[in-house]
């Protein structure tokens, strides 16, 4: 038998479909559009505050920096280079630029080692340890000038604490300001005081990322404690290790408050500038008798600079301590 259903014209087949109307074009481009930059506009507010407040200021400092602009006089003229010129053979800066790098080492680096040890401990288990990490962190919410006057009454030279401990065990009573190095001191355990609990914190934090299985597995071959935390531990949380460097050479290169409180507010930092830092020279210079804001630029430039080059060293040598561990 011959169907009878009739054929499909092949122009009717072969139609293309109807377009689609403009509404519908319109918010698929919209829609597109969304995927593509909503992201930008969505950091865009970071990046339009951190050029106002950060990118801006750093531009027009190195500007200044090339002028002999004195604020309360208002007379501003171009210098060149003349300020880094005479920056170079300023004794002052100099001596702050050595106060705040001896300053820095000796807080730095045992407060990175203290807070790796600290965290390691919280790590484990043990009674109270939500109250213990808790505690570690009062330090750092304690106002710093509270902390600077306590300091400075510990570490008083007549009736300070630290030297009538030393007099307990026959120890003659050390000058914490009048002596360079005894005040470095004072001041770096101050700063290890207030960061200590909270870079270790930042270790707990990592450390808790660490799987469990490979700390088993570890016990299991015989591993002790002391070799799973360098084989394991340490090389795990590399990342948070250098994060943590880079951040305390920023701010120990800008050390400002504690030396500061710790002089009675005095940003000579000491009768000899024993232990005035670059921050405070900076400020010296720059708001203090002349108001030399173009000399502080410079020096300001230089820190920066400083700041940059001992990142990098310290950035490099701990990845490297850590590729030789991982070895």
């Amino acid at each position: 038998m011959r169907s009878t259903v009739g054929a499909v014209p092949s122009s009717r087949a072969a139609s293309p479909p109807p377009p689609a109307p403009p509404r519908r074009r319109r918010s698929y481009r919209l829609g597109r559009w969304d995927l593509s930059y909503s992201p930008y506009l969505y950091i865009a507010p970071f990046f339009v505050l951190f050029g106002i407040f950060g990118l801006f200021p750093v531009l027009y400092t190195a500007y200044v920096s090339l002028f002999d602009y004195e604020l309360l006089s208002g007379t501003k003229e171009f210098a060149g280079l003349e300020n880094y010129r005479e920056l170079m053979a300023d004794a002052q800066f100099w001596n702050a630029a050595y106060n705040t790098v001896g300053i820095f080492i000796l807080s730095t680096v045992p407060q990175l080692v203290v807070a790796l040890i600290i965290a390691n401990l919280l790590n484990r288990q043990m009674r109270a340890r939500t109250l213990l990490r808790m505690g570690i962190l009062i330090p750092n919410i304690t106002s710093v000038a509270a902390v600077g006057i306590i300091f400075a009454l510990i570490f008083a030279d007549r009736y300070g604490l630290i030297n009538w401990l030393l007099g307990t065990v026959g120890v003659d009573p050390i000058a914490w300001r009048d002596n360079r190095y005894a005040s470095w001191f004072a001041v770096a355990f101050m700063v290890d005081w207030r960061w200590t609990g909270y870079n270790a914190l930042i270790y707990l934090g990592a450390m808790q990322a660490i799987p469990k299985d490979l700390y088993e597995s570890a016990a299991l071959d015989g591993a002790s404690a002391w070799r799973q935390f360098w084989a394991i531990t340490v090389p795990l949380i590399r990342p948070t290790i250098l994060f943590t460097v880079i951040i305390s050479t920023i701010g120990g290169f800008q050390i400002f408050t504690e030396p500061l409180m710790y002089g009675f507010g005095l940003v000579r930092g000491g009768a000899d500038h024993q232990f005035q830092t670059l921050a405070m020279y900076i400020y010296e210079r720059t708001f203090t008798g002349n108001a030399e804001y173009g000399y502080g630029s410079a020096m300001s430039w230089l820190l920066f600079m400083m700041i940059i080059i001992f990142a990098l060293i310290n950035f490099a040598l701990v990845r490297r301590s850590v590729k030789g561990e991982q070895k």
